[in-house]
């Protein structure tokens, strides 16, 4: 940080909040917010005389609550700038001032009541985000005891209690009573790999923290007993097994268990458990110093606030969702907004920094094109049939069509991800989206049924392409078995199958219709699967009115990993496939031309009506159109 805040081309907001983004790639205007520190910041010399007088104690954030700050305080050592601050939530008022000693002994006169917070406007080509993770919080687990026995901690508060400028001073103790633990345990995956508690994805840095914090007890405290409780030791990066091999040739312990329960001793403090060794195959029991809990990672508390300032996607564990897992790591679907460290998945520092380096590199090339190389997936607007009634503004979910009431909808291609949703949201059919044209995808689904013949051995099925069409290329590489009926209409995303694209097919013959895409969590285009669900709801009803059984329309979330899911969704709807009959076919089929027809010949009529009144408003004199 301190060497960002030298950078000469680099400009650092400290203590400052982005309240309001806008725009789309190579043109954003984001606003941010420089909260008041009411410490001016260009004569704090940072003397802490301030802090001497301050009444005010408060458990100290970055000591992990085990020191205590002030009011008035510097938020970490090195901070950029190294200058104090006063947290308004804390100090015992300011308005009016209702202590105001810092303001009696400060010699510089630096401190400033009436400071206001400021907004900076900055028009930017690119964003990164690198928000962060926050650690979990293993208070929920009370068999552990964690926050009621003192000498059960966690690995951040461990990390504190070692380190030379921790609350003591690099003195390490345990919190119960002042003295140096001499048995020590490590409990792994706290929060982490687990359906009950935590999340269940594995938090990456954790066994490798655990080895690292043993190998410093090993180097400063020699005679201390390390045991470490684990599942797995998930020692995968480089030169990581030999830091594994380090730690037990130190004589660390690693116990392949996880302990059910801890108590502690009343009168020692000391900590009790017993903990089936799966290598051995003997109950062991333990009496312990101290206990540390390696906490898992969580996305950051205030994610879904930065998912809506940027309009982008989030997995089903909560962290950033990158445009392609494999071929854009670092992307956002969001054109022009890149990922760094943990915001998008746990990592460590060398995975971070390779990750930052990527994003800082497609930054670079993006700024430095001069123009930017869209996919041609784009809509168009035929300001023909455009009625100017704004549903697709509404559900688009990269907010890149403009519009206001009365005025054509227009398009921001640049900011334009090609969803379709758009297209299959308007009522008029005046968006084309590029190369999935809705004729185009009548054209498939003619083709697919044209044998009338063996069109009952036909299963339509639109799949969304990042998800659910690649889980059909997973199954068939993973040589899964499963029925060959089915027939793969690709779309950019579900949003795209609108209820007139699933009609026509039903119209055409197709014995069942399959909707998939992006898990509901997952959508690769933030939420507009949503629109999914809400179109299939309404034809669910539609079909039951005309009556045709809904069971015949099917819409499944399968992910691009889930082969196995998409042979066993293939096995179960082709028995349903099978079950319907040539007369309900056709049934389907009049009911659905004869409501066609009628559909078409109201649209025309509405169109032509409104056709006639913008004519009749062009030939009006300025004379005549005033009132």
């Amino acid at each position: 940080m301190m060497d960002v805040g030298r950078h000469p081309r680099i400009k650092l907001l400290a203590y400052s909040e982005v309240e309001r983004v806008s725009g789309s790639v190579g043109d954003f205007q984001v606003q941010v917010r420089k909260k008041a520190r009411y410490v001016r910041e260009d004569l704090c010399n940072s003397c802490a005389e301030c802090t001497k007088v301050c009444p005010v104690a408060l458990p100290d954030e970055y000591q992990m609550g085990l020191s205590s700050r002030r009011a008035i305080y510097i938020p970490f050592p090195q901070a950029v700038p190294s200058a104090y601050l006063i947290n308004t939530d804390d100090c015992l008022g300011n308005n009016p001032i209702a202590c105001g000693k810092c303001l009696e002994v400060c010699e510089k006169k630096c401190i400033d009541f009436d400071m206001q917070d400021e907004l900076i406007d900055l028009d930017v080509g690119a964003i990164v985000v690198a928000t962060g993770m926050d650690v979990y919080d293993p208070t929920e687990i009370v068999e552990y005891g964690y926050g009621t026995y003192d000498n059960v901690i966690t690995s951040m508060e461990f990390e504190r209690l070692i380190c030379a400028g921790g609350p003591t001073g690099g003195h390490f103790v345990r919190p119960s009573d002042g003295q140096r633990p001499q048995r020590i345990g490590f409990i792994q995956c706290v929060g982490s790999r687990s359906t009950k508690y935590g999340s269940p994805y594995c938090s990456n840095i954790c066994c490798m923290n655990t080895v690292k914090d043993t190998l410093l007890l090993a180097d400063h405290y020699p005679d201390t007993q390390a045991s470490v409780f684990y599942m797995d030791i998930r020692a995968f990066g480089k030169g990581f097994e030999d830091l594994y091999l380090r730690s037990k040739d130190a004589g660390v312990r690693y116990v392949r268990g996880i302990p059910g329960e801890i108590a502690q001793d009343p009168e020692t403090r000391n900590l009790r458990f017993v903990v089936e060794n799966t290598l051995t195959g003997q109950m062991e029991e333990h009496e312990l110093d101290m206990v540390v809990l390696s906490v898992g990672v969580t996305p950051r508390t205030d994610s879904n606030l930065v998912q809506r300032l940027l309009n982008i996607s989030k997995t089903g564990d909560g962290f950033f969702m990158e445009a392609h897992p494999k071929l854009k790591p670092v992307d956002a679907p969001s054109r022009g907004i890149f990922f760094a460290g943990c915001s998008e998945s746990p990592k460590d520092v060398k995975d971070s920094v390779t990750q930052a380096c990527a994003a800082a590199s497609h930054v670079q090339i993006l700024l430095n094109a001069g123009e930017i190389t869209i996919d041609a997936v784009t809509p168009e607007i035929d300001a023909d049939l455009c009625m100017k009634c704004g549903k697709c503004a509404a559900v688009c979910p990269f907010h890149a069509i403009h519009w206001k009431k009365g005025e054509l909808a227009e398009v921001v291609e640049a900011a334009c991800a090609g969803c379709g949703n758009c297209a299959a949201e308007c009522p008029f059919d005046a968006i084309r989206m590029r190369h999935f044209t809705d004729d185009q995808l009548r054209g498939q689904i003619e083709a697919i049924l044209a044998d009338e013949t063996h069109r009952r051995d036909k299963l339509v099925t639109f799949a969304c392409n990042w998800c659910s069409y690649a889980g059909g290329d997973t199954a068939g590489t993973e040589r899964l078995q499963f029925p060959t009926h089915g027939r793969l209409i690709r779309t950019m995303c579900s949003a795209r199958v609108s209820e007139e694209l699933v009609l026509y097919a039903f119209e055409k013959g197709a014995p069942m219709v399959l909707v998939s895409g992006c898990h509901f969590a997952d959508c690769h285009y933030i939420n507009a699967n949503r629109s999914t669900v809400l179109r299939i709801e309404r034809l669910w009803d539609r079909l039951e009115k005309l009556g045709i059984r809904p069971e015949r329309l099917q819409l499944e979330w399968i992910s691009a990993a889930e082969g196995k899911k998409f042979a066993e969704v293939m096995r179960v709807l082709d028995a349903q496939r099978a079950a319907v009959t040539d007369e309900e076919i056709a049934h389907t089929m009049q009911v659905l031309a004869k409501e066609r027809a009628q559909r078409e010949a109201k649209a025309r009529a509405r169109q032509e009506k409104i056709l006639a009144k913008r004519r009749a408003a062009a030939q009006q004199t300025p004379a005549e159109a005033a009132p």
